[in-house]
């Protein structure tokens, strides 16, 4: 549906949009608007964050019908926009807390209208500035266990699953996942980029058998393990924290699921462990090795809340009849070495392809190339355990290389 033509929002129109619909109406002011602030930074969406005179506040998010990072030369269907407003409403309801609240949603202009959060912080952007957000992983682990076994046949009747599975369908983001993420790194097809310091370690990546090995096997997975409804971008970018003393987290809430689709569990926590690597080479490139040492271990922190809370909620299966203690252990040790796998390819796509993390975009480029250079030797690293076969946990693999750059 790239073709779509519908208004957009802008500073102009948007308080009539408001004014237009009672829902949004009752939650906000639109005759006593103080501020109206467009702050979408990703690279398919317009964001607005409105506050009335009153202190409430509002935000609007919209679908355009291209990629915004590089105009409408990139199509892209706006009904992803559905494809969010339907996992932040399942998700939302299994763990209300963890979540983003979505208030409305506009399925004729693509706008979703959810709860201000302004008073958090992007995780990412938290750390970067010295924000530890202590608590954070631990949610991060609870929150995909619990749309693990709540949108998965073990927490599912089988016909509302298959249903939810079909309402999911989301082929347009998953396939630049599948390009950009998992082929594109190997295979360039003209949009990756690094520092002329990287390029022969961007080659190198690019020639390593075992690596291209891996991403098939990767790429397999994501395209027909249809397990979960995943959030399908889950990083430090797409989860906002809120800390009052700058250390632990108070609150913290997941948003910007619009790649949600029914999907292999480990993609969302390997996403996860990748953007932790992407702090802990920050950290050591700045010189705070204790920092760094600090990042890796929010991996083990994540996966263990995560097996946790999955294994409690698995012991009360919709089906208990095959689905015992065994079967739950055995799918937790898949789904940790499934998560490295996963790793490896977000940590190689964000160091040489188009879309990068400001971790390590905004060093400096003489402390930017090795920090570079350590993450793509840790998603090669990673990529080679999982080919081995092997049992080591994320931070063991990516310690060496991450926390000694060169």
């Amino acid at each position: 549906m790239s073709s779509a033509t519908y208004e957009f929002l802008t500073n102009d129109n948007i308080a009539g949009y408001v004014r237009g619909n009672p829902t949004l109406s009752a939650r906000i002011d639109a005759d006593r608007l103080v501020s109206v602030d467009e702050i979408g930074d990703g690279n398919l969406n317009l964001v607005f964050i409105l506050k009335d005179a009153d202190g409430r506040g509002l935000v609007l998010k919209q679908a355009l019908p291209y990629v915004r990072m590089t105009g409408e030369g990139w199509p892209m269907t706006p009904e992803r926009a559905a494809r969010e407003a339907g996992s932040l409403s399942a998700h939302h309801a299994l763990v209300p807390e963890l979540v983003v609240e979505l208030i409305d949603f506009d399925p004729e202009r693509y706008i979703l209208a959810l709860e201000d959060l302004s008073d958090h912080q992007v995780w990412r952007g938290a750390l970067n500035s010295g924000v530890y957000a202590d608590g954070a992983a631990e949610v991060v682990g609870r929150y995909v266990a619990a749309v693990a076994f709540g949108t998965s046949v073990l927490g599912m009747d089988r016909g509302e699953q298959a249903a939810a599975l079909a309402e999911a369908v989301n082929p347009d983001l998953c396939t630049i996942t599948e390009d950009l993420v998992f082929t594109e790194p190997v295979v360039d097809a003209g949009r990756n980029v690094v520092l002329p310091a990287n390029e022969v370690d961007a080659a190198d990546l690019a020639a390593d058998p075992v690596f291209a090995r891996a991403m098939g096997d990767a790429k397999w997975k994501f395209m027909t393990q249809a397990e979960a409804l995943i959030h399908g971008d889950l990083h430090t970018g797409s989860v906002m924290v809120r800390s009052e003393d700058g250390q632990a987290a108070d609150s913290v809430k997941v948003f910007d699921s619009e790649f949600a689709f029914y999907g292999p569990v480990a993609f969302d926590l390997g996403a996860a462990f990748a953007n932790y690597a992407f702090a802990a080479a920050r950290a050591t490139a700045l010189g705070n090795a204790e920092k760094a040492a600090w990042a890796l271990n929010l991996a083990d922190i994540t996966w263990n809340a995560f097996a946790e809370d999955f294994a409690a909620r698995a012991a009360s299966p919709v089906d208990p009849r095959v689905w015992g203690e065994e079967f739950v252990a055995l799918r937790l040790e898949t789904w940790r070495r499934e998560s490295i796998l996963f790793a490896s390819a977000k940590m190689a796509r964000r160091i040489v392809g188009a879309a990068k993390v400001a971790d390590i975009e905004t060093l400096d480029e003489e402390l930017r190339a090795p920090a570079a250079r350590s993450v793509l030797l840790a998603a090669r690293a990673l990529a080679g355990e999982w080919v081995q076969g092997g049992s080591a946990t994320f931070a063991d693999i990516v310690a060496p290389r991450i926390l000694r750059q060169s």
